[in-house]
């Protein structure tokens, strides 16, 4: 759990950190940055948090991360990532109002609520979704390696 806990919030800080710098360099929301970049930059997080996450647990069972036991650890990071992210998108709404995070929310029929619901579930469903087939290719790879090494 230690693990989890340690490489999801790492994931999480990443995300905060570019969010908060890639919003104020280039304050217009509509920006393809806001958008493809953070879709990008968001995964590559997962994938690098997940892999060290994995790493870090099989250091600690000395070398033998056994591939189911990489997938559920894999996971735990997700979900951690997945909590903490929605709730740091939902204290920047909360301080700052939605015009900040997306033009999306401009000239919406639906109800700001509505749309910050959708946003929360896709993140959340998604990090777990992605989070499961990131940790599936590194546990895979990784107890490969491990019954292939010498």
């Amino acid at each position: 759990m230690q693990i989890a806990l340690k490489y999801g919030l790492l994931i999480t800080f990443g995300v905060i950190l570019w969010t908060i710098t890639v919003h104020f360099l280039i304050p217009d929301p509509a920006s393809p940055v806001h958008n493809v970049g953070a879709g990008i930059v968001f995964n590559l997080f997962e994938i690098v948090g997940i892999f060290l996450g994995l790493r870090a647990k099989a250091r600690e069972t000395q070398n033998s991360l056994k591939f189911k036991e990489g997938i559920k650890t894999g996971l735990s990071i997700a979900l951690v990532y997945a909590v903490s992210s929605c709730l740091f998108f939902l204290l920047e709404i909360i301080l700052f109002g939605p015009a900040f995070l997306n033009a999306k929310t401009q000239g919406q029929t639906q109800p700001v609520w509505q749309v910050a619901l959708g946003a929360f579930a896709g993140l959340f469903i998604g990090a777990l979704l992605l989070g499961l087939i990131y940790s599936t290719i590194i546990s895979f790879i990784l107890a490969a390696r491990h019954r292939w090494a010498p």
